[in-house]
């Protein structure tokens, strides 16, 4: 299948069950199945006519067909779809027994039917009434199977054993492909499902992480050599937040760490998180690499660009722009996940300290890099020697600003 008509059927599908990703999966399986019942039963209808009761078994398959479209309706436009759980129910319970009577009962196959409507009842089920639900479609079973045994007459047989024949093993094949379609929609839609969990999971820690995490539970620290972390902040944020809407300063970071998200991904930088206008990221996990360094001082070098030209275009607005400073430093690190309600993957260690004292104690606009930091890097730029600078909590450390280009 190619991607277009890939592309077609997934739009199709959205369309008529609703958007993967606005729609819940109780949502979506509540649409398929009204939408399928609904279009089953009123294509039935039109194979009653060789029954000797056709015009009754006519109107209640088209009637009931009529009435899971009607459902369908309001789960899919009105987006109601939570309160028709026992409506749909009710409707399927009294369609098949209405036809057991009036069809050959069990004789006629129709005690196969109650297999996809407990199976229908079962996947959109919620709150843990499972059991309630499984003791009401037993009850209905019995009551049915007693009437039939203690009450034949009740029962519309079939004039000849081959019109019986026919039809059992019509319902009987009609059920098992009915059923295995539900759980084909079930198994596609949970498919789906899983993929936005997986998405949303990698959103939050490295692939590599998550993927530990999911075959373990847990995730074991582990202690990285070299490792060059990045901070990044915004300088007098404060004084021009201030001046901004909380919609637009929200969106205006939103917009300014996303091009720095895609920034650190092509050089394969890891993201660990944002607090308020600070940006944190760190080369050389969760896999161990030898260009750490060499890639934060890359993913710096494009921050600055951007802020630059975020600048120029603000300043010919008229608007309050940002300016940013940014340290790095390398050294060790331990990395890990914490938490159990709200997982973060993060990094602890002298070296995130050092990082961040780099950050707070730089240039405006410029990038600020330590000793160990510089040995890395100085084959690759032009860097340029502060001296000795204060940093809080650190005394006095060497620092170098990178200055573009190559050395």
């Amino acid at each position: 299948m190619n991607f277009v008509m890939k592309e077609r059927l997934v739009s199709l599908a959205a369309l008529l069950i609703g958007d993967f990703k606005k729609n819940s999966l109780e949502h979506r399986l509540f649409n398929s199945i009204t939408l399928v019942n609904g279009i089953l039963n009123i294509l039935g209808s039109f194979g009653t006519f060789y029954l000797p009761n056709f015009l009754f078994l006519f109107l209640l398959n088209f009637g009931t067909g009529i009435v899971f479209l009607f459902l369908y309706y309001l789960a899919r436009v009105k987006n109601i779809y939570y309160i028709l759980y026992w409506p749909l129910n009710l409707t399927i319970v009294i369609f098949l027994s209405v036809n057991w009577f009036t069809n050959g009962g069990s004789h006629g196959g129709s005690h196969y039917y109650l297999i996809p409507a407990l199976v229908i009842a079962t996947i959109l089920v919620r709150n843990n009434n499972i059991l309630f639900v499984y003791g009401f479609y037993a009850v209905l079973t019995l009551a049915l199977f007693v009437v039939e045994y203690y009450y034949p007459q009740f029962i519309t047989m079939f004039q000849t054993n081959q019109d019986r024949y026919l039809d059992a093993s019509f319902n009987y094949a009609f059920v098992q492909l009915f059923t295995g379609f539900l759980i084909f929609i079930l198994s596609r839609n949970l498919d789906v499902e899983r993929k936005k969990a997986d998405r949303l999971l990698l959103n939050i820690l490295p692939e590599k992480i998550a993927i530990e995490l999911k075959r373990n539970d847990i995730v074991i620290p582990v202690k990285y050599e070299s490792v060059s972390v990045l901070f990044t902040d915004m300088a007098g944020f404060t004084k021009i937040a201030e001046k901004m809407k909380p919609e637009e300063l929200l969106s205006e970071l939103d917009h300014i760490f996303s091009v720095f998200d895609s920034i650190v991904k092509k050089h394969g930088v890891e993201k660990i998180k944002t607090i308020g206008d600070a940006y944190m990221a760190a080369g050389g996990i969760p896999v161990a690499n030898e260009t750490n360094a060499v890639d934060a001082v890359l993913c710096a070098i494009e921050f600055q660009k951007y802020m630059q030209f975020l600048r120029s275009k603000k300043e010919l607005e008229g608007k309050p722009f940002f300016e940013l400073r940014m340290g790095i430093h390398t050294g060790s690190v331990v990395a890990g996940v914490i938490g159990h309600e709200k997982i973060a993957y993060d990094i602890w260690g002298d070296t995130v300290n050092t990082a961040s004292r780099m950050e707070s104690s730089g240039v405006i606009g410029e990038i600020n890099i330590s000793a160990s930091t510089y040995e890395l890097v100085k084959h690759l730029f032009v860097c340029e020697y502060r001296g000795k600078i204060s940093a809080k909590n650190k005394g006095e450390i060497d620092m170098y600003l990178v200055k573009s280009g190559v050395s």
